[in-house]
């Protein structure tokens, strides 16, 4: 019992000792262990430093090769911006140089002027110090010849007026008759008058390409027909017409000539039913010539008609119809109207539509634009207007009406319509090779010729031949005389020569026929 006391006893006091001596093991080796744990923290933070202290010298180097590059591109800046102030004081010095040299023209400019105008001031002042002592003189003169002869000055003009009326028409015609003479003994004068003009006329090319038709022939066995015995077929189809025929060698081929291309070609039409028929007198041109002319009132409706059709427009009055087929009988500037509208008419269409607008509105504006250059009667009122004043009258939309209006600035615009319908006319107009503007003013003159005969008492008919040289005026018999009717030709000529500007010189012949017809039944 006391052995098993005895072990246990020295049982635990030897694991009381292994405990304590464990205890001192696990201290030194945790000792141990710090040691060498400090020992690799400062090897750590060492080598911590080392390479702290390199990259701060790296960082500092690449910031000093930065600052340098920046500095090199800041001085380079700088550079550029003094050299450009440079340039600019450079130019301004310049500026400044010149503005000063053309001051200093320029006061001398205003010393002259001043110097001028005053001498002019002077001058003025003297002019009309001695037109005041003229016209001073001038009255005590007429006051002096009214208490001579008693009378006011209006009514001595009055009576020498009346006194001369008659003396100055006799002498007008005895003038006449001896220019008539003297050109006759002036032949040869005259004759080479007569080729210079021939030569003038012959060399206005665009008039020729625009004003004549070519009517051909199967045979110039028909050329004689045409012309008819003593010339009486040619001159009854000039007179029902009013277009100039001309016949010369041209082989199998006559020559229609007018400005009117309606005219010429009721002429051409005619002249083709005449010689188909074969029977060519007086009375049957009288005849084809109406048919001819009602046929060709019926193809200007059609041609309207088709016109509107292709274009897509609905609901055209009929007269606006009847002036749109008019258009293919006339020309602006040499360009066809009818072409120049169907054209204006597209664009408008197509403008219109890109800018979000109505396009058949703006086709409806652009083929009724130059409706106005159409009239049946010559007017005063300028194209623009007249077409408007007919489109409000035959109903159409305010808007088409301004469109049309507008589109030469007559009127203010007042919608996007007529904008496009100015451009789309200007575009259309401005093509190369579009028109001749020559043309127009030369047609221009030959209507103003025939307005004027008709602007005299009596006057039936008057048509302008030969290329604008002469005016043929027929007269209506009932109402002018023989006598009266070479007093027409000359008060005629003598308009044409105050009121127009022509070359060469204009010749008037003036027509008095006389019929007499009964019918047999």
């Amino acid at each position: 019992m006391d052995n098993i006391v005895l072990y246990a006893i020295i049982g635990a006091v030897g694991g009381i000792i292994g405990f304590v001596v464990a205890k001192l093991l696990e201290r030194s080796n945790a000792s141990r262990v710090i040691k060498q744990s400090k020992k690799t923290a400062s090897s750590i933070v060492k080598e911590a430093k080392t390479e702290a202290e390199a990259l701060k010298k790296d960082k500092i180097l690449q910031a000093k090769e930065k600052f340098i590059e920046l500095k090199s591109e800041h001085e380079k800046v700088i550079l550029n911006r003094e050299k450009k102030i440079s340039e600019v004081e450079k130019r301004i010095r310049d500026k400044e140089s010149k503005i000063s040299s053309e001051l200093s023209k320029s006061k001398k400019l205003n010393t002259e002027y001043e110097e001028k105008r005053n001498e002019y001031d002077e001058r003025l002042k003297y002019l009309q110090k001695k037109q005041t002592e003229v016209e001073k003189l001038h009255r005590s003169q007429i006051e002096q010849l009214e208490v001579i002869s008693s009378l006011s000055a209006e009514d001595a003009k009055a009576q020498l007026i009346e006194s001369l009326r008659e003396e100055a028409k006799t002498d007008a015609m005895a003038f006449v008759q001896s220019s008539m003479e003297e050109a006759k003994l002036t032949a040869q004068q005259e004759a080479k008058k007569i080729v210079i003009n021939s030569i003038q006329r012959i060399g206005t090319e665009e008039a020729i390409e625009n004003c004549v038709s070519v009517f051909n022939l199967e045979s110039d066995d028909v050329k004689g027909r045409i012309i008819g015995r003593e010339g009486r077929n040619i001159r009854a189809i000039e007179a029902a017409t009013g277009v100039e025929i001309i016949v010369d060698d041209t082989p199998e081929a006559i020559i229609l000539s007018c400005f009117d291309s309606v005219r010429r070609e009721v002429a051409r039409l005619s002249l083709h039913k005449l010689v188909t028929d074969g029977r060519i007198h007086p009375a049957r041109i009288e005849e084809v010539v109406r048919k001819t002319t009602k046929q060709i009132e019926e193809e200007i409706v059609e041609v309207g008609k088709r016109t509107v059709i292709d274009l897509g427009i609905h609901g055209l009055h009929p007269e606006l119809i009847r002036a749109v087929g008019r258009m293919k009988y006339r020309s602006s500037y040499g360009q066809n109207l009818l072409h120049h509208s169907r054209e204006v008419a597209k664009l408008c269409g197509v403008m219109a539509s890109e800018l979000g607008l109505n396009p058949k509105l703006a086709k409806r504006a652009g083929l009724l634009h130059d409706i106005g250059k159409v009239p049946e009667s010559e007017t005063e009122v300028p194209h623009a207007i007249l077409g408007m004043q007919w489109a409000e009258k035959y109903g159409e939309k305010p808007d088409v009406c301004n469109a049309i209006g507008a589109h030469h600035d007559e009127i203010e615009m007042t919608n996007l319509l007529s904008p496009i319908v100015q451009v789309c006319d200007a575009i259309s107009g401005a093509r190369p090779g579009a028109r001749r503007q020559v043309l127009d003013s030369y047609i221009q003159r030959l209507k103003d010729l025939e307005a004027i005969a008709f602007g005299f008492t009596g006057v039936n008919k008057a048509y302008a031949i030969q290329a604008g040289r002469e005016l043929r005026v027929m007269v209506e018999s009932e109402k002018v005389s023989d006598e009266q009717a070479a007093q027409l030709s000359f008060e005629i000529s003598q308009k044409i020569q105050t009121d127009m500007t022509y070359p060469g010189q204009v010749k008037v012949t003036v027509i008095r026929e006389t019929r007499a017809v009964n019918i047999a039944k």
